[in-house]
């Protein structure tokens, strides 16, 4: 089987790729098609999301697992994760620039005789030379900070010198 997936990238312009993949394909092949099709080098860290239809952010599916903790998805494959009640993924490429993706699961369908796989059957829209900045909700639609909205503490029966 091999899956027809939509990947958008999080930016004010359509851009997106649609790609086929076959289901045993692991997290890290999706990966790698994702940085291919939007003109990657693929050398930064990156992190699959489950996501639901609204695009929340759920739990982290890492490539790779940075303490012994936490399970790598690298070799997992994507059939073990993607299904017809889960079909929907964020995925975040380097994490210093945040460029984040929304995937979709679009269709299953079946191998082609003589398809090389992972296959990018459409493209639209470039790709911005930078990421785009993202507002945190401690940041107001500006960017600025939101300093002055929080009450200050008590501090008058504050001593320095005090340690607990």
């Amino acid at each position: 089987m091999i899956y027809r997936l939509r990947i958008i990238l999080d930016v004010k312009e359509d851009v997106l790729r649609d790609i086929e993949i076959e289901d045993t394909a692991t997290f890290e092949d999706l990966h790698h098609a994702i940085t291919q099709a939007f003109g990657f080098l693929g050398n930064e860290m990156a992190s699959f999301y489950l996501s639901n239809e609204n695009w929340e952010q759920g739990e982290e599916l890492p490539l790779e697992a940075m303490d012994i903790s936490q399970e790598s998805f690298q070799d997992k494959e994507l059939n073990t994760i993607i299904s017809a009640t889960q079909h929907q993924l964020i995925y975040v490429y380097d994490f210093l620039n945040l460029w984040t993706f929304f995937v979709e699961l679009m269709e299953v369908g079946e191998l082609v005789v003589g398809t090389i796989y992972p296959n990018l059957i459409h493209a639209q829209g470039d790709v911005p030379e930078e990421a785009p900045e993202k507002i945190f909700e401690s940041q107001n639609s500006e960017g600025e900070d939101h300093e002055g909205d929080f009450e200050e503490e008590d501090t008058d029966d504050y001593d320095e010198n005090e340690f607990y």
